[in-house]
């Protein structure tokens, strides 16, 4: 990622009219992917987005910019990040373009492409990408510029994606669930993929009004779900993030279930049914417990960076099925080509369906270590990790823990934020080492 100007782990990201997320840059970027996809033969992209009132602003550019490259556009409208991914595949596009800034609030937003075959782009096309956004920006004739269109039925192909996944045998009959789809992209989707499969669902953050995605709600925020999920005496709660590539869950009881506990569920239940392929892919951030409790039961795990698009890669690689983040990425190859918060979603009641266990009852079993993290704001000309302030208060600490805990410090990939994160046995202890690493790290950005 070191040689890349623009793009992050996840795509171009920032806040919007702020460089590099203006009309202007969007313009270019799109004149420049276009350059690149048109060398290899391609004449159309489709290109989708969250509910993000930026999001007319940023499609309307990058259009202009494709067609200038003579490269034309099939929107996709309001669509979820996996369900590009999808369609791309499915449409035989040549690329599919993402305007999203997932979790993050309405003022930021971002632009990432997936490839033909629905993965991210491989690095040397974002690279080659880069190197034309430095360059002089041209437009083609007339007749060789790029057309739009608008796909219509794009909403309904995609849960028909999703309601496959779920075998034909199982329902989702006699549950309620409620969904919380973070005012983002996934408002007209989860809902009725769940209520077609049989389940009876209450639906929140399903309001969209370009400026609520993420507002307290969605899997970044779980307080309203689980006041719902008690307030309604639901079996479960399902929270997806405002690009729908994220999940978090809620279990009858109100208890939270994050990404590695999810990961867990899908792992014990798959070599249950003697339908898991390999092992399971981590990620730094992954919780000791879990790679503990995979070991117990002689499962295989092995840790990528962050970043979903590393953990793919360590599946493909391994030719392994399941992987994740704690933030609620989960990928399962046998279904998908990313992240599907959705899919995911129904994976897990597919296994409450094959366990005959509740969610509660299907997860209890596994007990995270306590695991602290702190974020510190910094600004981008500093180096806070090069710190010999910070370099010996994470030796203090690791020291402190005996091996029996972790630190990892961390820049983030879409964020100008250093990601401070101890993990150990006694949560007060580990509290108290995460406060005091993060002190110094803030202390060296002033």
């Amino acid at each position: 990622m070191s040689e890349r100007k623009y793009f992050g782990t996840d795509g171009v990201r920032g806040r919007v009219g702020q460089f590099p997320i203006t009309p202007e840059f969007a313009v270019k970027l799109g004149w420049a992917a276009g350059r690149v996809l048109a060398a290899k033969g391609t004449s159309r992209v489709l290109v989708g987005k969250d509910t993000r009132v930026s999001g007319y602003m940023l499609e309307s550019a990058l259009e202009a910019g494709l067609a200038a490259a003579g490269v034309g556009v099939d929107f996709l409208g309001p669509m979820p990040t996996p369900g590009i991914a999808y369609l791309t595949r499915t449409f035989r596009a040549a690329a599919g373009i993402v305007i999203s800034a997932s979790h993050n609030p309405y003022y930021d937003n971002g632009i990432k492409f997936f490839a033909d075959n629905g993965h991210k782009l491989p690095d040397a096309v974002e690279l080659e990408i880069e190197r034309l956004l430095d360059e002089p920006m041209d437009c083609v004739i007339s007749e060789e510029l790029g057309r739009a269109k608008r796909i219509n039925d794009a909403a309904g192909r995609y849960i028909e994606f999703c309601k496959s996944v779920f075998p034909n045998e199982m329902t989702l009959e006699g549950l309620h669930i409620v969904v919380d789809c973070a005012h983002g992209a996934t408002y007209h989707i989860a809902p009725n993929v769940l209520r077609e499969l049989g389940a009876e669902v209450t639906e929140i953050g399903t309001q969209p009004n370009g400026l609520n995605i993420n507002k307290e709600c969605g899997a970044t925020h779980l307080e309203a779900l689980q006041k719902k999920v008690l307030e309604t005496k639901a079996d479960l709660g399902i929270a997806l993030d405002g690009d729908g590539d994220r999940i978090m869950m809620v279990t009858e009881n109100g208890r939270p279930i994050d990404g590695d506990e999810i990961l867990y569920m899908l792992a014990v239940t798959a070599q249950n049914q003697g339908q898991l392929q390999g092992g399971v892919v981590g990620t730094l951030m992954t919780n000791f417990a879990l790679e503990k409790e995979l070991d117990k039961r002689r499962i295989p795990f092995v840790r990528a960076k962050v970043g979903d698009r590393y953990v793919i890669e360590e599946l493909v690689k391994r030719d392994w099925y399941l992987g994740g983040e704690n933030s609620g990425h989960v990928i399962n190859r046998q279904h998908h080509t990313t992240g599907d918060g959705i899919v995911a979603g129904l994976q897990v009641l597919a296994a409450m369906y094959q366990e005959q266990k509740s969610l509660e009852k299907l997860s209890c079993d596994f007990h995270k270590l306590p695991q602290i993290l702190i974020n510190v704001r910094f600004d981008s000309d500093k180096q806070p990790l090069e710190s010999a302030n910070v370099k010996s208060a994470v030796r203090e600490v690791e020291k402190a823990l005996s091996g029996s805990g972790r630190v990892l410090l961390r820049k983030s990939g879409t964020e100008p934020l250093i990601r401070v994160m101890v993990e150990g046995e006694n949560e007060a202890k580990v509290k108290a080492f995460a406060q005091q690493i993060a002190n110094e790290v803030e202390a060296a950005t002033n």
